[in-house]
């Protein structure tokens, strides 16, 4: 069922930007605005990885260089069932992580340094089994394509403001024109966007926390890490996430740090009901009472100092 949500979301997203490219310059409006689409969501395919990793400095690490995080994500991802992703630290403070890729055959999973000193190896496990969930379900290519339109949906709506809709050709179609229709387009269009966004965001989220505690077999683990990584993500600013907080919905948990920002790009689920289901999942299997570690299990060393098993 989240799967029919998920696809109807993304067709209004689609029939969205498709309408503003129509009031805008009528059926060729639309057409171009079909191609824009097209383009951008091929350009994202095959290269969105690759920016958001740059975006945060993230760096690649290998069984050599961080042999324990290396073997919790190899052997969660054979409980998975998927090819093993390219592993990637973050040299950031904040306790978080996401993952990214076109399919899992070329996806990716990173995680920052804050994680790694502040959770509990069993809670990182947890938090890197939701990240393989949501390779597994394809959902790092769904979000891809969400941001990218929703984006589009933003430009096209600017454009709008300029020139303006509600004036219409021979023909009877919308071609321009009018000051006060392209402004409302402008300021109602991102947001009905934004909107659809945050609800297709929180559907993958909650379906990733549900697979993520199949993959690792403890759903307590997760529990306990986003408990913790809301806390943090709350005390914790994450400097290159709110330069780029158009990416806030890839982390497990919103890295915008207070204020309007956060609110405004909130693409997650309520904490509380995640934990909610989590701990009601665990206790239909049957478990209870893990205690989480007051800190983490082992200490990461930083690239400047000797490494330590994270990295």
């Amino acid at each position: 069922m989240n799967y029919f949500r998920t696809g109807l979301l993304l067709a209004a997203l689609t029939g969205l930007f498709l309408a503003v490219g129509y009031l805008i310059g009528g059926q060729t409006g639309m057409i171009i605005a079909l191609g824009i689409a097209l383009a951008m969501n091929f350009f994202a395919y095959w290269n969105s990885d690759k920016m958001v990793l740059s975006m945060y400095g993230a760096r690649q690490v290998g069984r050599a260089e961080s042999p324990q995080l290396y073997a919790i994500v190899e052997r969660l991802s054979q409980q998975a069932g998927i090819p093993m992703p390219k592993l990637f630290i973050m040299d950031n403070d904040q306790p978080n992580a996401f993952a990214t890729g076109r399919n899992p055959q070329h996806a990716s999973v990173a995680a920052t340094t804050g994680l790694l000193q502040r959770l509990s190896t069993e809670e990182v496990t947890g938090v890197l089994a939701h990240e393989l969930a949501h390779v597994k379900n394809r959902d790092t290519l769904i979000m891809t394509i969400t941001a990218t339109i929703a984006g589009a949906i933003s430009m096209l709506a600017n454009f709008a403001m300029f020139f303006g809709g509600g004036q219409r050709d021979e023909n009877g179609n919308p071609t321009g024109g009018g000051f006060i229709s392209g402004l409302l387009v402008a300021i109602l269009a991102p947001i009905g966007a934004m909107l659809v966004q945050m609800a297709i965001s929180r559907s993958r989220e909650y379906e990733a926390d549900k697979g993520g505690a199949e993959i690792s077999g403890q759903p307590l683990w997760l529990a306990s890490a986003l408990d913790r990584l809301e806390q943090s993500a709350d005390a914790i600013p994450n400097p290159q996430a709110e330069r780029n907080p158009a990416t806030a919905h890839l982390f497990i948990v919103n890295p915008l740090h207070g204020g309007g920002m956060r609110s405004l790009f909130s693409t997650h689920p309520s904490m509380e009901d995640r934990i909610a289901r989590l701990r009601k999942l665990a206790a239909a299997r049957g478990q209870s009472g893990y205690q989480p570690a007051q800190a983490a299990n082992v200490d990461y060393a930083p690239p400047s100092r000797s490494r330590g098993p994270w990295g």
